[in-house]
């Protein structure tokens, strides 16, 4: 089961505490303090493993503790440190303080420990109250207690690709068929419903992974479908592709300017990262002329089908891709508008290459938030 988020309550192990002893030997009659200290609680880690893709492990679960110190002993022994809580989540989760919704912690690499919250320090035994006016206390220290936090998981799952666009437009099958991804695949709105990821090989060294989510609708921003409850998982990703179904009803323009205006009201950042467009379900388009309404959907958008073909792509219908020998990349457009089928493998690969260059032009987005390493004992 695909779990995103998760909520609970994490607690540090408390210290034990220190022992009150005197020394007792043969012919040692009135032995001096030996009280040993206490062992210290348990510490709370977070480890990144990129073995799960799912927060399903915490799920119906409130509260983690570690385990607490032992208590001193005498013979000046020190208790048994407490167990260490050991946190496994995949890569992309974020640490949240759920009382101030402050992001902690922002974990994306692969292996990744370090120390969380610090367990409670051990008491000490009398041993180390002995002075010259109490040759014999009895006084010794409680351990520390724990430290409590109230946090929340949420994973964004990291890709070099988003797919957006309505429900049923083609998003998981072009996954399917361009990557190792095996979504399900029905001709009905909202097949998809938890997020996918698929890696793209692009020649035999380079590669890219791609993300699909469940579709987005019109009113996505007031609640109405699964869209935005998913689009936190493209918020990491370099670039988008809009994918625009040709057989849909509503018009390819209609459908740009909705995706756009919901993409906006979640986030204006997410809403101005680059993108591309692929032109789906081109094997199904029932119109009367598709190259003229390709024309017509450049044209709306103020651009001009290309001459160029770096990439390769079918000449048979307009396309257009942005010509970067002599001018810089501009984000504000697309970095290209490309006619697919993914039932004739129409220009599949030639995308594959053309996403490959525009994640290569970009800077990944989202930089983690710098925080403590430890090493784990």
């Amino acid at each position: 089961m695909f779990i995103d988020s998760a909520r609970f309550s994490v607690s540090s192990g408390k210290g034990g505490q220190g022992c009150a002893s005197f020394r007792r030997e043969k012919f040692v009659v009135q032995g001096g303090p030996d009280g040993g200290d206490g062992g210290k609680g348990g510490d709370v880690y977070f480890v990144v493993d990129s073995n799960t893709d799912t927060l399903s492990f915490y799920k119906g679960k409130r509260v983690f503790k570690a385990d607490k110190g032992q208590p001193g002993m005498g013979r000046q022994k020190t208790g048994k440190s407490g167990e260490h809580l050991i946190l496994t989540v995949p890569p992309g989760t974020q640490i949240i303080d759920d009382d101030t919704n402050e992001v902690l912690y922002d974990l994306l690499e692969d292996g990744e420990k370090f120390l969380f919250i610090e367990g409670g320090k051990g008491g000490l035994g009398n041993v180390h109250f002995k002075n010259s006016r109490n040759q014999r206390p009895t006084y010794f220290q409680p351990g520390l207690p724990g430290i409590t936090k109230n946090i929340r998981l949420e994973l964004k799952l990291i890709a070099d690709v988003g797919l957006v666009g309505y429900p049923n437009v083609g998003k998981s099958t072009l996954i399917s068929v361009t990557s190792n991804a095996t979504p399900e695949i029905a001709n009905y709105e909202f097949t998809t419903l938890t997020p996918k990821l698929g890696v793209v090989n692009v020649g035999d060294y380079s590669s890219f992974v791609m993300a699909d989510i469940p579709g987005i609708i019109d009113g996505a921003s007031e609640g109405k479908g699964l869209g935005l409850e998913f689009l936190k998982h493209i918020e990491r990703t370099k670039t988008l592709l809009f994918t625009i179904d040709v057989a849909n009803h509503r018009t390819m323009i209609d459908q740009y300017n909705v995706l756009k205006e919901e993409l906006f009201k979640f986030s204006q950042e997410l809403s101005q990262r680059d993108f591309a467009i692929v032109l789906s379900k081109i094997d199904a388009y029932y119109g009367e002329d598709l190259q003229n309404d390709i024309e017509e959907f450049l044209k709306a958008l103020n651009l001009e089908t290309s001459k160029s073909n770096e990439y390769k792509f079918d000449t048979n219908l307009p396309y257009y891709v942005q010509d970067l020998i002599f001018t810089k990349k501009d984000s504000s457009k697309p970095y290209f508008v490309l006619p697919i089928s993914s039932l004739t493998k129409l220009n599949l690969k030639p995308l594959g290459f053309a996403l490959y260059k525009a994640i290569d032009l970009l800077p990944r987005t989202n930089a983690m938030i710098p925080h403590t390493k430890a090493t784990i004992p």
